[in-house]
């Protein structure tokens, strides 16, 4: 077993120790190493696949922080295939939402919403993925 150290902002903090609590965790690493197994199998699952697939991204940041508006504009717009539309929302003072809607081949589209998500001074993330449903032949036809 191996000896991580990292650091979490206090909000985030005080969610894992909630959920600590309700879960009825022994300790912060026994919760640490279930959420890690549960997002690592999560990303198994929805990286492989090639399917077409809808996106919505979420994700709230520090608009202070150096350069990270200007960085996150700019992986957008490298990867304008995938993205079908954005809305920004000032929450506050420090804070800004940002919804994305993406389209694509599900394994980038998931690569893409990490990339995002792990921007330094990104708090929150999210990628609700969306199967996209293919017509048939008999669903093209009017009645």
């Amino acid at each position: 077993m191996q000896r991580v150290t990292i650091t979490l902002d206090d909000d985030l903090m005080d969610e894992l120790d909630k959920l600590i609590e309700e879960r009825g965790y022994q300790n912060r690493s026994e919760a640490i190493r279930d959420l890690t197994r549960a997002g690592l199998g999560q990303a198994q699952r929805t990286a492989q696949t090639r399917q077409p697939c809808f996106g919505v991204l979420s994700y709230v940041y520090d608009h202070a922080s150096r350069d990270l508006a200007r960085r996150l504009t700019s992986t957008f717009h490298h990867h304008h295939d995938l993205t079908v539309a954005s809305m920004h929302v000032h929450l506050d003072e420090d804070n800004c939402l940002e919804i994305g809607i993406l389209k694509g081949p599900t394994s980038e589209v998931q690569h893409f919403a990490e990339h995002v998500i792990a921007e330094r001074s990104v708090r929150h993330g999210a990628l609700q993925i969306v199967p996209q449903i293919e017509k048939t032949a008999t669903e093209d036809k009017p009645d």
